[in-house]
C-alpha cells in the first residue's frame, strides 16, 4: 500500500540561508508521514535507523542502514519522493525486515530522497536522516564491478552480528551463522577499507570482535555448547551464542575456508595499533591450535569432518574439488603439519577432462574451481602434477569456466536462454518442486544435475579467470531480469527461467567469491596480501610448487596500425602465457595468449589487436607493458 504525504515546502531563501534550521524542520516534518495500516501506531523517538546509505546503480537504488540500539524492530519502512520537501511515499510492500532494501523502480538521471523507519509492537520510530541517489547508466564495468562488489561488501557488513562478527549464513533473520561465510567477511572488511567503504578503525574493530569470538570460544567434545574442538570449527553457529548449531558437523573445508580469512586478516592489519597486534596475536593463535593430524584420523587423506558421539565422517577429501586450500595450510601450518606426500594423495585422484577442445582436471561445478583461489594466487607456479601438463590450476580453473561457457552455446537440454551470456553452474538453491532440485550442487561439463538453474555467482567467482566473458554474463543478468534478481546485496543466490522461479536469498558464500574474485582481477590486492604469509609459502613448497621462469620477450610494432606484436625462442614440449598491464602492478592474462609447444625450438609471436586480444586498444592506451612465462616440465 502507498501513502504520501505534501510537505510544506520552504523558500528558496530559508532553506540556504538557514541550513541548520531547514534540515531540524525536515526532521519534525517527517514525524507527520502518513502511515499504512502495517505502521499504524504512536511516533516513537527511539529505535531511529541509523547512518542510512545508498549505492546507485542502472535504474536501482540499494539502501542500508544501522539497526538502532534501542530497541529490536519488527520491521522497517521506506518512503521515497522526488524533493527533500516531499510527498514522500511508502515504497516497500509489507514491510522490510533486514537492513537493506533494493527500489528497482526508479528512472536513471531522477534525483530521489529517501527516509527509513523502524517498527516494533510499541509503533513506528521517527525516521532517520534523509538519503539523497540518483541512478545512472554505468558508464563502464569498471562502474558495474564497482556496484557489485559494494553491495556484495554489504552483505558481510549488514547480515553480521558486530559484537561477535558472525555471519549469516543466508538473507533470512533466523539464519545461523556460517563460518565458511565468516571466512569471506574477514576477508572483506580488508577490501572495504581499501575502497573506502568503512574505515580502518571500523574493519578494525569488526575483525578484532570476530577473531575474539573463534580465539575464546568453547571447545570441546560435548554436543552442544561449544563451538569447536581440537581447534576445528563447527560448520553453522548460532548467530548470538556463536555454538554448534544442532546436528551440524566439525567440518574441515569450511575451518580452512575460515583460515584463508584469519590468515589474511593477519597479514592486513600490519600496523602498530594495539588492537591490530592483537588481531596478529589472535590469528595465530586460532591457526596454531588446529590439530591437522587428528582430522586426517591415520589415513594419508583428511576426512571431511566429525560429529559428537558419532566421530569422523567416512568421506574424504580427495582431489579435485576446494580442498586445495585444506591442504595447502595443514602442509605449511609450523605446529602438527601434514605430511608432504599427503599433496600426492590428494591428486592421486584428478580426473583429466576434455570438452570442446578445452582439456583440464574436471570438477562440473565451478566452486570447485574457485574457492581456493580467492585467497592462493596460482598463477605463476604448478606442482608436478600441473608442470606434467603444462599448465597451472590457474590455466586450468580458466578453461573449466570456458568449457561451462561453451556447454551453455551447446545447450544439450534446450534450456530457456542458455547461451554465452548466460551461463554459471555451481551448488545453489533450486525451485525443490516436481522434476527440479532444491538446494545441490550442479555442473558442467558433463551435465551434473542441471535442471535450468543459473547461480550468478558461478559467473562472478570466475571474474579473475575469465573477465571479458564473466562481465558479459553479470551484466546480461543485471540488465535482462534485474527486477527479479537484484537486491541490496547484489544478486540472488539463483534462479530458473523454465520454471519462472526466482529465488527469494542472498547467501554469504555466493556474496564471497564475487567480492573477493572481483577484487583479485581489478587490484590483485586480496592475493597480493594473503601471499605474504609463510604459513601458504610453506604449504606450495611443500606440496612440491615450483615457480614459473619469466621469459624476455622482443615487442615491435605489429602488422597492423595500432597493434603490438611480441616474439620469444621457445623450448620445445612447453606452453607459455603472455600477460599485458596498464601500469606495471595489475597483470591480465589475454584470451589468446596461452601457447602449447610440441614441436620446436621455433620462434613464437603473439598480436595485440586490442579487444578480442585485450580489454582495450593498445594503442589507445597510455601505457602497456607486456611479459611471457613458461609452463610444463
Amino acid at each position: 500500500m502507498e501513502t504520501a504525504a505534501h510537505w510544506p515546502r520552504p523558500t528558496r531563501a530559508f532553506a540556504s540561508t538557514f541550513p541548520g534550521l531547514y534540515r531540524l524542520l525536515l526532521l519534525l516534518l517527517a514525524l507527520t508521514v502518513p502511515l499504512s495500516p502495517l505502521t499504524a501506531g504512536a511516533s516513537l523517538t527511539r529505535g531511529v535507523p541509523g547512518n542510512p546509505i545508498a549505492r546507485t546503480g542502472d535504474r536501482s537504488v540499494a539502501l542500508h542502514w544501522d539497526a538502532p540500539t534501542d530497541t529490536t524492530p519488527t520491521g522497517y519502512h521506506i518512503y521515497r519522493s522526488l524533493s527533500p520537501q516531499g510527498p514522500f511515499v511508502q515504497v516497500d510492500t509489507g514491510g522490510v525486515r533486514l537492513l537493506s532494501y533494493a527500489d528497482l523502480a526508479v528512472t536513471n538521471d531522477q534525483t530521489y530522497f529517501y527516509l527509513v523507519r523502524s517498527q516494533d509492537n510499541s509503533g513506528v520510530s521517527d525516521p532517520s536522516s534523509l538519503v539523497v541517489a540518483t541512478p545512472r547508466t554505468f558508464e563502464n564495468d569498471e562502474e558495474f564491478l564497482e556496484l557489485l562488489q559494494a553491495t556484495a561488501f554489504d552483505y558481510f557488513w549488514y547480515e553480521a552480528n558486530p559484537t561477535n562478527g558472525l555471519i549469516r549464513d543466508r538473507s533470512t533473520l533466523n539464519s545461523f551463522s556460517s563460518i565458511a561465510a565468516v571466512g569471506f567477511g574477514l576477508t572483506g572488511m580488508g577490501i572495504g577499507i581499501d575502497h573506502g567503504w568503512i574505515t580502518r578503525a571500523q574493519g578494525r574493530e569488526r575483525v578484532f570482535n570476530t577473531l575474539k569470538t573463534f580465539a575464546n570460544g568453547p571447545q570441546g567434545p560435548a554436543s552442544s555448547g561449544t563451538i569447536g574442538y581440537n581447534g576445528w570449527f563447527y560448520h553453522f553457529l548460532f548467530m548470538n551464542t556463536a555454538q554448534r548449531y544442532p546436528n551440524v558437523e566439525l567440518s574441515s573445508i569450511d575451518t580452512a575456508l575460515l583460515l584463508g580469512g584469519v590468515i589474511y586478516a593477519r597479514e592486513y592489519f600490519d600496523q602498530a595499533d594495539p588492537q591490530e597486534a592483537a588481531i596478529r596475536e589472535m590469528a595465530d593463535l586460532i591457526f596454531n591450535r588446529v590439530d591437522w593430524n587428528w582430522m586426517a584420523n591415520n589415513a594419508s587423506t583428511l576426512t571431511m569432518g566429525w560429529m559428537p558421539g558419532t566421530g569422523f565422517l567416512s568421506s574424504r577429501w580427495k582431489g579435485y574439488n576446494e580442498g586445495m586450500i585444506l591442504y595447502l595450510l595443514g602442509l605449511g601450518a609450523a605446529n602438527n603439519p601434514l605430511p608432504a606426500a599427503d599433496w600426492d594423495s590428494w591428486t592421486a585422484s584428478y580426473k583429466w577432462l576434455t570438452y570442446d577442445g578445452y582439456s583440464y582436471v574436471n570438477f562440473p561445478p565451478l566452486f570447485g574451481h574457485q574457492y581456493s583461489h580467492c585467497w592462493v594466487d596460482f598463477r605463476y607456479a604448478a606442482d608436478a602434477y600441473m608442470r606434467d601438463k603444462g599448465i597451472s590450476y590457474f590455466e586450468n580453473s580458466r578453461r573449466a569456466t570456458l568449457a561451462q561457457r561453451a556447454y551453455a552455446a551447446r545447450n544439450p537440454s534446450k534450456f530457456p536462454n542458455y547461451g554465452t551470456n548466460l551461463w554459471g553452474w555451481t551448488a545453489c538453491d533450486g525451485p525443490g518442486a516436481g522434476v527440479y532440485l532444491g538446494y545441490s550442487a550442479r555442473g558442467a561439463p558433463p551435465a551434473e544435475n542441471d535442471d535450468g538453474t543459473i547461480a550468478p555467482t558461478a559467473a562472478g567467482g570466475s571474474l579473475a579467470f575469465t573477465p571479458e566473458f564473466s562481465v558479459a554474463d553479470l551484466r546480461n543478468l543485471y540488465d535482462t531480469y534485474r527486477t527479479n534478481i537484484w537486491t541490496g546485496y547484489g544478486f540472488r543466490d539463483a534462479f530458473n527461467l523454465k520454471a519462472n522461479w526466482w529465488d527469494t536469498d542472498v547467501l554469504g558464500i555466493d556474496q564471497g567469491p564475487i567480492l573477493l574474485m572481483a577484487e583479485n582481477y581489478r587490484t590483485k590486492a586480496v592475493w597480493n596480501t594473503f601471499m605474504r604469509s609463510p604459513i601458504i609459502q610453506r604449504g606450495l613448497a611443500r606440496a612440491g610448487f615450483t615457480p614459473a621462469p619469466f621469459l624476455d620477450p622482443n615487442l615491435q610494432i605489429g602488422p597492423d596500425p595500432g597493434t603490438f606484436k611480441l616474439s620469444w625462442s621457445p623450448t620445445s614440449g612447453r606452453a607459455f602465457q603472455v600477460e599485458y598491464s596498464p601500469n606495471l602492478t595489475n597483470w591480465f592474462l589475454p584470451l589468446s595468449g596461452f601457447f602449447e609447444l610440441t614441436n620446436g625450438p621455433i620462434p613464437l609471436s603473439w598480436t595485440d589487436r586490442g579487444p578480442g586480444d585485450t580489454m582495450t586498444y593498445p594503442a589507445l592506451a597510455r601505457e602497456r607493458y607486456y611479459r611471457v612465462f613458461q609452463l610444463g616440465q
